[in-house]
């Protein structure tokens, strides 16, 4: 299978707390990089959902949006981040660098 990713990815383990149209919820996100991310989470959600996350990084606590991509029940879900400007995007991937 080919790899369809087009950022670097980080392993790690912070809090999040997440919300979309019906549902919301507390987790952990497990995979991080500047394009997307999968959280750790009983909560349901479905494939093409908005949701609003807030990630709780060592020094910053960071929200943005994304769009679930695909969901494993009683695990978690993965995202795709939706940005409203280059500003947001810039300022994860200053958090996602200040990891290392």
């Amino acid at each position: 299978m080919q790899e369809r990713r087009t950022a670097d990815r980080v392993h790690l383990n912070l809090r999040t707390r997440w919300e979309g149209l019906k549902t919301q919820g507390r987790g952990a996100v497990s995979d991080l990089s500047s394009t997307g991310c999968f959280v750790l989470s009983g909560g349901e959600v479905t494939v093409g959902e908005l949701i609003r996350l807030e990630i709780n990084f060592p020094r910053e606590l960071a929200s943005v949006w994304g769009q679930v991509v695909y969901s494993v029940t009683e695990i978690g879900f993965a995202l795709r981040f939706r940005f409203d400007n280059g500003d947001e995007q810039l300022t994860l991937a200053r958090l996602i660098d200040s990891l290392n």
